[in-house]
């Protein structure tokens, strides 16, 4: 099991957080090389539509920008590499200045329905598509070579599953699809079926009632 992650996190301010709330405090596993990504965390980072990514302003501010784009956007380049393309946006930049100064950042990926959520540390460079032209290949998405402005390559140090406690289920517009459409299918072949059933003009057909096994007969209009 990867251990690199508390071996970066767990610092001695945190420790001491740790033995003044909970009386003790973790110990720090050693130094540890960079973990490699597994199998499973492809294949997490590969249903990704979307992450967070952290990084430190030249004052010490902590910046937390959001990135979305196709699923599978984000690119497992390596066994401990990660890539994407850099889409135009607000223009402000916050990002690009960061690693400029600190290129150390960390990526949540949260998966809702899964009711998982995988943190991952690295150092970020910022390439040129130009000078790189085959990570371009790989990195931009179809039609949008024009509106890609840079690349973000990825070294990850280290990464960290968290538990499922408290992430609600959520789902997106086309999850929902995909789980109703069976349903929808199964409605609109109970609607074809009904609207292939006669139904006669008129009332229907006063039905015969029987009393213990006595046939009753229908009422009349005519009084007795």
């Amino acid at each position: 099991m990867p251990s690199r992650f508390m071996d970066l996190m767990l610092t001695p301010d945190v420790q001491a957080a740790q033995a003044r709330h909970y009386g003790r405090s973790q110990s720090r596993p050693g130094t540890a090389p960079p973990d490699t990504l597994g199998e499973d965390e492809k294949a997490f980072i590969a249903e990704m539509d979307s992450f967070y990514m952290g990084s430190v302003s030249q004052d010490g501010w902590p910046y937390v920008q959001h990135r979305g784009g196709a699923k599978g956007f984000l690119k497992v380049l390596g066994p401990s590499v990660l890539g994407f393309a850099d889409l135009k946006g607000n223009r402000q930049l916050l990002t690009t200045g960061n690693l400029t100064h600190d290129g150390r950042v960390c990526l949540f990926l949260m998966s809702y329905p899964l009711q998982a959520r995988l943190k991952i540390l690295g150092r970020a460079e910022i390439l040129s598509g130009k000078e790189y032209p085959e990570l371009a290949k790989v990195l931009i998405p179809p039609g949008q070579e024009r509106a890609t402005e840079r690349l973000f390559r990825i070294q990850v140090e280290a990464f960290d599953w968290n538990c499922p406690q408290h992430i609600t289920r959520r789902f997106t517009e086309a999850q929902v699809g995909d789980i109703l459409r069976p349903l929808q299918q199964r409605i609109e072949e109970l609607e074809a079926r009904l609207a292939g059933i006669e139904v006669p003009d008129g009332p229907p057909p006063w039905p015969e009632s029987h009393s213990h096994g006595v046939p009753v007969p229908a009422p009349t209009d005519s009084m007795p």
